[in-house]
């Protein structure tokens, strides 16, 4: 069933993102006494600096390499099969939505006006719609129309969202295994680790100001959407998020018999992948931060 809807899913996105805008929006040009209107959307157009395809083979490569690097110390074909499908739940969802919105709402890219090419001079100033006649549509546009489609769907960002979806997953996934924010303070170098796929996300958003593809607004809102489904996906597949006992633990599938139990008698610190702080020495892990305090609670409260 999973796999049929993560079909579905990606056919449905690829045909939205086939789609015109599905809006038609209207925009001033120039003002009454002829000036311009809004320069913000008046860049020049140029090639992106990383391209959508790109984009997408980094936010999902670089977390599958250190998938695939974390198995030679765990040796888990179920912990490579949860990786991964955590990986392309976040990525194919965070496309989805942010295809349907781009379609459904959109506007417009900051180098709008240089595709558009509008037919339009001062002395047209108030043949438009709206107050004074100042709004127009695209029907004023002269340039490619496939251009012009693309420069109308500029929110939110979708480099920015596939980007925090796949890299802030890959930082979850080696907090989990390496134990970074743990019960020990573990080596800087696992810190630094911990932040440098984010680092390449922040980067992959933010190239899309220098090449006028977006607006800070479009990438903030992309970026959110990609930071939800990241943590979203992983903890669909593992057992936390933060807890340092349980965020390396694969969740069993619906067809188990039992969900996971989170008792720290039936704690599986072997799909772990650091040594340090107990780890993998069959002694129990103590303390109970965040998401799982909740759960022990009941779970002693019932006994």
């Amino acid at each position: 069933m999973d796999y049929l809807l993560m079909a579905i899913l990606g056919a449905l996105a690829l045909g939205v993102n086939i789609l015109g805008p599905a809006s038609n929006r209207v925009f001033p040009v120039y003002f009454r006494d002829g000036e311009i209107v809004n320069p913000e959307f008046s860049y020049p157009f140029r090639k992106n600096i990383i391209p959508s395809w790109l984009a997408g083979l980094l936010a999902f490569i670089v977390p599958f390499i250190f998938i695939m690097l974390m198995q030679i110390r765990l040796k888990s074909l179920n912990d490579v099969n949860t990786a991964t499908m955590g990986l392309i739940f976040s990525l194919l969802s965070t496309t989805v939505f942010q295809v349907f919105i781009k379609w459904l709402i959109g506007g417009l890219r900051p180098y709008f006006f240089s595709v558009c090419k509008p037919n339009i001079n001062v002395t047209n100033v108030g043949t438009g719609q709206g107050f004074y006649g100042l709004m127009f549509d695209r029907s004023i546009c002269t340039g490619d129309k496939k251009e012009i489609d693309y420069a109308l769907e500029t929110m939110p960002s979708g480099h920015s969202a596939i980007a925090f979806s796949g890299l802030l997953y890959c930082s979850l996934y080696l907090n989990g295994k390496l134990k970074i924010f743990a019960n020990y303070r573990p080596q800087y170098w696992k810190f630094v680790l911990f932040f440098a796929p984010i680092l390449g996300a922040v980067l992959m958003a933010g190239s899309l100001t220098l090449d006028y593809y977006h607006h800070w607004y479009d990438i903030l809102a992309g970026s959110i959407i990609g930071i939800i489904f990241a943590f979203g996906s992983y903890r669909f597949q593992y057992a936390s998020i933060w807890d340092y006992r349980f965020n390396h633990i694969p969740l069993p599938r619906l067809e188990a018999d039992l969900g996971f139990d989170y008792h720290l008698d039936h704690l599986e610190n072997s799909l772990s992948g650091s040594r340090k702080g107990r780890w993998n020495d069959d002694r129990h892990i103590y303390g109970a931060p965040f998401d799982a305090i909740e759960t022990l609670s009941t779970l002693q409260r019932s006994l």
